[in-house]
């Protein structure tokens, strides 16, 4: 905008805005450097190896069910179970290839290329689970939903626990440790980058519309139903791959990591992210994944080593649901609300205006 005198001003709208072309990869370029970083600070440890790579696994967890719970506004309490579909099935195609080996490559790309199959078949096995759940339940709205993939998450959890060829309550071991901090960053790129697009298409704004209004949406022409299912179908996917890449780093997978309190670990950062928002969930996902670890340095320091810092696991619940209670009467829309990190940074850190008055 021009002054008096010819002098360019910036006008509100023109503060801190990021180029549209960017805005899908922007998440990444941060968490790029900022993952260097904490390589650097915190060593090539396994335990700092294995904090990084939970923290990506959120992240994917988080930015997917916000397809469905934040851009859709459908309430889905069973994201675990996807996640333990494509942890299972991911493991179990990994055992059976584990003796295979593609003679025209090398060991290390050889296995990297049988893990990738190992994942999009636990990622395609829990877009299907998604599809069968998704198509009779979608048609039901708010608690009613809930209450289908609650069940959902417990039969998944109760079938693994009875199935000898999942390792039943004793867990699944043996599985190759294929997971890297590069692999799972790899696909917190993909995610973001999905989910981004699909916010900005045709498609995004039909979902955003059932989620304002879902009767006027449909009184509209939007295919309600189909639009739901195929947001519940990619949220499955992406839960599927995030249970496979978890699959991958830990030493045993049990029925035990992907209970109902797994599930409701998702929704909250979601929730604390902002409903709608990839990089509020990006960002819930990073502190509450860190928090208990937080906790434990804290209580060590005040000289609580023996006592709460072992309890940090039995504690975590109490402090998110007091986190959720303190974020619903101080700011109910979350972080972030429906924006994303480049719409409030401007908002947050404003800028002066330069020119001549």
């Amino acid at each position: 905008m021009a002054a008096p005198g010819g002098v360019t001003t910036l006008s509100d709208d023109d503060v801190g805005r990021v180029p549209p072309a960017l805005r899908g990869i922007l998440p990444v370029l941060i968490a790029l450097p900022v993952l260097a970083l904490a390589e650097a600070l915190l060593g090539t440890s396994p335990f700092a190896t294995y904090l990084l790579s939970v923290v990506g696994v959120n992240i994917i967890l988080a930015v997917s069910l916000n397809i469905v719970n934040g851009m859709t506004g459908q309430f889905s309490i069973g994201h675990a179970g996807f996640m333990a579909v494509g942890a299972y099935i991911a493991g179990v195609t990994s055992l059976e290839l584990k003796e295979v080996a593609l003679s025209f490559l090398p060991v290390a790309a050889s296995d990297q290329v049988l893990f990738t199959v190992a994942l999009l078949a636990g990622g395609t096995c829990a877009a299907l689970c998604g599809f069968l759940v998704g198509l009779p339940s979608l048609r039901l709205r708010g608690d009613y939903l809930a209450i289908v993939t609650l069940g959902f998450g417990e039969i998944i959890r109760v079938v693994v626990q009875n199935t000898e060829a999942f390792g039943r309550a004793l867990g699944l071991s043996g599985i190759p440790q294929y997971s890297s901090v590069a692999m799972v960053y790899f696909w917190v790129f993909l995610v973001v980058l999905v989910a981004r697009r699909i916010a900005g298409s045709s498609h995004g704004r039909s979902l955003w519309a059932i989620r304002e209004d879902e009767v006027a949406a449909e009184a509209m022409g939007v295919d309600t139903t189909g639009y739901k299912v195929r947001a519940f179908v990619i949220s499955s996917f992406f839960a599927g791959i995030a249970g496979g890449l978890f699959a991958h780093f830990v030493p045993i997978i049990n029925p035990g990591s992907f209970t109902f309190v797994k599930s409701m670990e998702v929704v909250v950062m979601v929730v604390l992210g902002g409903l709608g928002s990839s990089t509020g969930a990006i960002v819930a996902a990073i502190f509450l994944t860190l928090l208990p670890e937080g906790l434990r340095s804290l209580f060590g320091v005040l000289g609580a080593e023996g006592s709460l810092a072992q309890k940090v696991d039995q504690i975590r619940m109490p402090v998110y649901g007091l986190l959720l209670v303190v974020l619903m009467l101080a700011r109910p829309q979350g972080l972030f609300g429906t924006k994303e990190l480049w719409d409030v940074l401007p908002r947050w850190f404003p800028r002066k205006k330069k020119g001549l008055s």
